[in-house]
């Protein structure tokens, strides 16, 4: 668990899957993936994919809480890349909040907290992100964390199929401070 000055970023509770799912069939939360999903894989990626990544490695996307009223607002954390691209293998920075939640600070002093741990007590060397490139709100933080543009690193999102102008990723990365 994380704490910032707003936000604990903690495991996923049982609790957390009606807000999330809620999320999930948001079409604007959704806008730069493949579209909404339904519950069955809303829940289903808690299950098998978020959760899981926590309790093997102690870290992972966490499920972000606002201190003051205890309401769930969507993760932030770092999670291995697990699928064939160019930065496979390395640890990226991620988030997703409520739409309710954007345009707070609440994303920015997350992953800021994500980076922090990333560096300072997993001792990575680099944290990188991906995004497409209409995803301005997400080029926007990722610059504001102090990320660069990478693009010998882009490729096509194997997971997203063929065709679909949401299939091109563009990268940033960070490296550790000096």
């Amino acid at each position: 668990m994380i704490e910032t000055e707003r936000l604990i970023l903690r495991g996923w509770h049982q609790s957390d899957q009606e807000p999330w799912a809620q999320m999930g069939c948001d079409p604007e939360v959704m806008r730069h993936f493949e579209g909404p999903i339904d519950r069955e894989q809303s829940d289903s990626m808690i299950e098998e994919r978020l959760r899981p990544h926590i309790e093997r490695n102690g870290w992972g996307l966490w499920a972000v809480e606002r201190k003051s009223d205890r309401a769930f607002l969507g993760f932030t954390g770092l999670a291995h890349v697990d699928f064939a691209c160019p930065i496979q293998g390395e640890v990226e920075i991620g988030w997703r909040l409520a739409h309710h939640a954007w345009g707070h600070g609440y994303a920015f002093e997350g992953a800021s907290a994500a980076v922090e741990y990333g560096f300072n007590t997993l001792g990575l060397e680099r944290i990188v992100a991906m995004t497409i490139e209409a995803n301005d709100r997400s080029r926007h933080l990722m610059d504001k964390l102090g990320m660069v543009r990478a693009p010998e690193l882009d490729f096509d999102h194997p997971r997203v199929p063929k065709g679909s102008p949401k299939r091109p990723h563009i990268v940033y990365l960070i490296e550790r401070p000096a």
